[in-house]
């Protein structure tokens, strides 16, 4: 499916940056129309220093509206452009949501910052493991996590899935139900639009076309 303009934007981005990768993933899911622009965030230039000044990836800019952290762009993008909807309805839900998120962000993603800068990394990558081992039943209910339905929660873990060779974990070994949903969220188009070609390497030969 072809994306469909609906606006103009810049992301700011890296070709192989984490929590830029879920922001793409949400903009490719909305068939939003924006210009990725890709830095260096260790030589940033001194036009986006200007417009952040914290030199933090990924950086959407959206007119006179500048937002550098990832997690509020998602949010952001969702209620700007709310279909299809990635965040429950129902406040309960959606807070139920957003405290699952923190708590991917904060445990998971803290264990892969540690793998990536070769801090205690066997104890990272067997806590990592672990992490990933609790969601098993919520998956075995669901076609996506915690919902039938993709969501916010899902576009947060697929960067994460999608890396785990490079933390030198097996998702098919820790589960099959594991590999079957990551699976799942690597066939959308949306997951397929949002790799560069740098990410597609992690995982050479899955798809026959890049971005």
């Amino acid at each position: 499916m072809a994306l469909v303009r609906r606006s103009s934007m810049l992301l700011y981005s890296h070709p192989d940056d984490i929590d830029s990768h879920r922001v793409r993933i949400v903009l490719a899911e909305k068939a939003i129309s924006v210009e990725i622009i890709n830095i260096d965030p260790n030589d940033p230039p001194s036009d986006f220093l200007e417009i952040n000044p914290y030199g933090t990836l990924p950086t959407l800019v959206d007119r006179d509206l500048v937002i550098n952290q990832s997690n509020v762009i998602m949010e952001y993008l969702d209620e700007r452009f709310p279909h299809p909807p990635l965040l429950p309805v129902y406040p309960i839900n959606r807070a139920k949501l957003r405290l699952m998120v923190h708590r991917i962000e904060s445990d998971w993603y803290d264990q892969v910052k540690n793998i990536v800068a070769g801090k205690s990394v066997e104890q990272s990558r067997s806590n990592l493991i672990l992490l990933i081992r609790r969601i098993i039943p919520i998956l075995s209910d669901y076609d996506y996590f915690m919902s039938e339905e993709f969501s916010m929660l899902d576009a947060v873990l697929a960067p994460l899935l999608w890396r785990a060779p490079l933390y030198g974990v097996d998702l098919a070994e820790i589960s099959p139900v594991v590999q079957q949903y990551a699976m799942r969220i690597f066939s959308r188009n949306c997951f397929e639009v949002s790799l560069t070609r740098k990410e597609m390497t992690i995982r050479e030969g899955m798809f026959d076309d890049v971005n």
